[in-house]
C-alpha cells in the first residue's frame, strides 16, 4: 500500500508495532538513513527473499528507498511471502522530511 510521506509519518508514529525497512543499497544508505531503520538491499535477489522469510510477519513493515519505486516492489513481494502490512513511502527518502541518521 502507497501512504503519502505525511501519511505515512503519521500512522508509524502511532504504530507500536512497526519495523522501518531501508531497501536501497550499501551505498546509498551510506548517504543517510531513517533512523533505527533495518536495511536489506532489494538488489540482492533471493538473498533479498530470503532476509525477509526470516522477519516477523506480524508486525507492520514501512518500507523506503530513494524515490519509492523499489520500496513499491518491495512490498509487493513483501506481499505474495504473506507480509500483511507492508507500507510503501511514495517519494522515498528523497523527499523525506523527518530525521536522517549517518552511520
Amino acid at each position: 500500500m502507497d501512504l503519502s510521506q505525511k501519511d505515512w509519518t503519521k500512522q508509524l508514529e502511532q504504530d507500536n508495532n512497526s519495523v522501518v525497512l531501508d531497501v536501497r543499497t550499501d551505498d546509498e544508505v551510506s548517504l543517510g538513513i531513517i533512523p533505527n531503520a533495518l536495511h536489506i538491499d532489494i538488489y540482492r535477489g533471493q538473498g533479498f527473499i530470503e532476509e525477509l522469510s526470516k522477519l516477523d510477519k506480524s508486525k507492520n513493515y514501512y518500507v523506503y528507498c530513494k524515490s519509492g519505486g523499489r520500496s513499491r516492489q518491495a512490498c509487493a513481494i513483501m506481499n505474495q511471502l504473506g507480509f500483511d502490512n507492508a507500507y510503501n513511502l511514495e517519494g522515498g527518502i528523497s523527499e523525506w522530511q523527518g530525521e536522517i541518521a549517518h552511520q
